[in-house]
């Protein structure tokens, strides 16, 4: 097929046009580049037709993504990120202006004149100038020189690294010549994806359908954009279309990480199940709780949801359950299995069906068997199309090299790639949100269209930043890890890495939303000098060639020079966003002291119930410290220099670019330690029942008898010793003159006892 086959040394292997087998290449900078859809190279590969697009538009003809945003109309903020960048900008234009009109009243009369007639033109083509004026003539030489591109040189490893057998059947071979009908599926799903323009089944659908068909555990492992949600969908929908249900319950559940994701898969979902009366049901944070539950009420057959609301679901809709789950499928299973999820995977888990198919799909997927026996796979099988690190086939590595005593430069580097080279359909992933909101408005101080993507913003926001990147009406989209799994965007040209991610799958999964779908892509990586392990580990394991490309010096500095000039502008920008929530604090706390005044109780809720959780505000928040990536874990190696470092940044107002590099690089150096420590550790999220003790010989206790004497003696709680120093009360009283009058004394004593 040429799409995820397994490229040998000696084969030839097809490249973009800007690459060449040279040992030195030359790359102009191309401000000019069209804005239209990414071109399709090397696209269908004969598996994909040539018009194929994963499906976005569900049956209806609605967008997956207007669909979302309808249930969260109405929560927009006051004024947009970017409407506060441009007004800053417009500030910033305006006092140029003056500054250049004051040094023209002290020229001669001529000049003024005739500067004054370039104010008047400049007035009527104020279009013009906004995307202009942010270069001058001495700026053009910045454009016109070229990025050098070499060829890194592989190192072969010495000793070849034996695969584990752990599984109890490998099921990575597969027919290469089967197509869809001979996979015996039912004609309403024939007809869906015919719609969808599948021309063939791509290797890992050819792989997994006939087992999954066939009720079977998987595990199964494939490259990016290989098509791997039609893989365990289809023969789901299947075995609902074959085996109808009796009565409105949930039979099949999906589990994804994110919310954008599981958006996706259930648009995905409904195109495929479009001519059946198969239902489906989406369960994510962010989206209206009520309009969810209502939908759980009538039992779905297919449900996709977010581990946090899905236990929100469990715990505060008593009409919904997991009790009737046939079949359990986590989509990106070794995300799901991590650290961040185990205590909710637990409970999941504990309230599914024991007679279930589990599959468990992702593009890194681990193949040790104790992190598999934690979701209770029963005899699985092995699918593995591709390695765990294997990145697309048709992506362009490219890596830039930081040195030691540059690391303040990202920026200038990131926005000189942007401005001169990579101009559109372009992913920049950054390490922390903090980076990533800052680079939003740097860039859009810089004149480019920006959006922004991560956990700080709302569901509204994050949606609408997605919706326009695919409308192309951002061209550039600055995000965290939370997009870098599954999320499928057509025409994505480049991803940028501003720092290396936490490991090999973090990077895997960040490049992959590019070259998808037989089409080729490119990725660009800033590489320091303390990730350098990491790119060894990447070209190790590259079927192609590995460019390194080198900015000009004079350029960096330029660009370093332009950011050092805006920081005032970009101070001003964050100064707006902090009034702008205040005043929204401050109203909010108004608007709700006016309701308890009118209604005279206190709003606990939206009922006046608080929902419940599985977990108490203690557990959580003793679970949320211990895995926080914000907070340095000082127990670990390098204290002493850690510590310096976060003492030295919180006195600074603010941080310089070296500080803010150095804070991303030691962040994912801090996830790779704790990462290493658990994997010490011999303990995973168990999905059997913890053992109960053994049960006590049958036949009646005896109770040791307590006297009330020994009893009060020894009860030293608050509400005792209050009791004891008031005395005692009437019905002590009373129970005690009972007491006497049975054995024929008197009720004469004023002490307790």
């Amino acid at each position: 097929l040429g799409l995820v086959g397994t490229i040998a040394e000696g084969d030839v292997v097809p490249v973009d046009s800007e690459s060449g087998d040279s040992e030195d290449e030359e790359v102009g900078p191309d401000r000019r580049r069209s804005r239209g859809p990414g071109r399709r190279r090397g696209a269908s590969r004969g598996v994909f037709s040539a018009e194929f697009v994963f499906g976005e538009t569900e049956a209806g003809g609605e967008d997956a993504w207007t669909a979302a945003l309808r249930q969260l109309r109405g929560k927009k903020a006051a004024t947009t990120l970017d409407e506060k960048i441009e007004k800053v900008r417009q500030k910033r234009k305006l006092q140029e202006r003056e500054a250049k009109q004051a040094k023209v009243k002290n020229e001669d009369a001529e000049v003024e004149d005739e500067q004054t007639k370039k104010k008047e033109c400049e007035d009527c083509s104020r279009d013009e100038e906004d995307a202009e004026s942010e270069y001058s003539l001495d700026d053009e030489t910045i454009f016109t020189k070229a990025d050098k591109v070499k060829v890194k040189e592989k190192r072969r490893s010495k000793k070849g690294e034996a695969e584990a057998e752990t599984f109890f059947e490998d099921a990575s071979q597969y027919d290469d010549n089967l197509s869809f009908q001979d996979m015996n599926l039912s004609r309403p799903l024939l007809k869906a994806i015919t719609a969808l323009g599948f021309k063939q089944p791509t290797p890992i659908q050819k792989a997994c359908i006939p087992v999954g068909l066939l009720g079977k555990d998987i595990c199964a492992c494939a490259a990016t954009g290989t098509g791997k949600t039609a893989a365990f969908i289809l023969p789901v929908l299947e075995r609902l279309i074959y085996k109808p249900r009796q009565a409105p319950i949930t039979r099949v559940l999906v589990l994804v990480p994110t919310r954008e994701l599981g958006i996706q898969v259930h648009s995905v979902t409904k195109q495929l199940a479009q001519f059946s009366s198969v239902t489906t049901c989406l369960a994510v944070g962010g989206l209206d709780v009520k309009t969810q539950e209502a939908a759980l009420r009538s039992g779905p057959d297919i449900l996709i949801a977010t581990p946090g609301r899905l236990i929100d679901h469990l715990h505060n809709c008593p009409s919904f359950h997991l009790s009737s789950v046939e079949v359990l499928i986590l989509d990106e299973a070794d995300r799901m299995l991590d650290e961040y999820f185990e205590e909710q995977m637990k409970e999941i888990i504990r309230l599914c069906s024991h007679h279930r198919q589990t599959m468990l799909f992702s593009a890194t997927m681990t193949d040790e068997v104790k992190d598999l026996a934690s979701v209770s796979l029963k005899n699985p099988v092995r699918i593995f199309v591709n390695s765990n690190t294997d990145v697309a086939p048709f992506l362009r590595q490219e890596f830039i090299r930081i040195r030691p005593n540059r690391e303040g430069d990202r920026e200038a580097i990131v926005t000189a790639l942007l401005t001169r080279t990579f101009q559109d359909h372009v992913m920049l992933f950054t390490q922390t949100k903090k980076q990533a909101h800052r680079m939003h408005i740097l860039l859009g101080l810089m004149g480019l269209r920006v959006g922004e993507l991560h956990g700080n913003l709302s569901q509204t926001q994050r949606l609408e930043s997605l919706r326009r990147f695919k409308d192309e009406q951002i061209d550039i989209l600055v995000a965290t890890d939370v997009a870098a799994r599954g999320l499928d965007i057509e025409g994505v040209k480049t991803v940028i890495n501003f720092t290396m991610p936490n490991t090999i799958k973090h990077y895997v999964h960040r490049v992959g939303r590019t070259a998808r779908a037989g089409k080729a892509g490119r990725s660009v990586s800033l590489v320091g000098e303390e990730e350098r392990k990491m790119l060894k580990d990447i070209v190790k394991t590259a079927k192609t060639a590995v460019k390194a490309r080198i900015l000009p010096q004079d350029v960096i500095l330029k660009f370093r020079e332009k950011i050092e000039n805006l920081e005032k502008d970009i101070y001003a920008v964050l100064c707006l966003e902090r009034e702008e929530r205040e005043m929204q604090q401050s109203e909010a706390q108004i608007n709700k002291a006016k309701k308890q005044l009118e209604t005279g109780k206190k709003e606990t809720g939206s009922e006046g119930l608080e929902r419940s959780w599985f977990q108490t505000r203690e557990e959580r928040k003793k679970e949320k410290l211990a895995k926080a990536l914000q907070e340095f874990d000082l127990a670990l190696r390098g204290k002493k220099k850690r510590k310096k470092f976060v003492q030295d940044t919180q006195k600074k107002a603010q941080m310089t670019p070296e500080e803010r590099s150095q804070f991303e690089i030691l962040k994912s150096q801090m996830y790779a330690e704790r990462l290493a420590k658990r994997n010490r550790r011999a303990k995973r999220a168990r999905a059997l029942p913890e053992e109960e003790p053994a049960a006590a010989p049958a036949g009646p206790k005896k109770k040791k008898k307590v006297s009330v004497f020994d009893e009060e003696l020894t009860n030293t709680s608050r509400k005792a010793l209050k009791q004891y120093r008031a005395g005692p009360s009437f019905e002590d009283r009373k129970r005690l003159g009972i007491a006497q009058r049975r054995k024929g004394g008197n009720f004469k004593s004023k002490s307790r006892y």
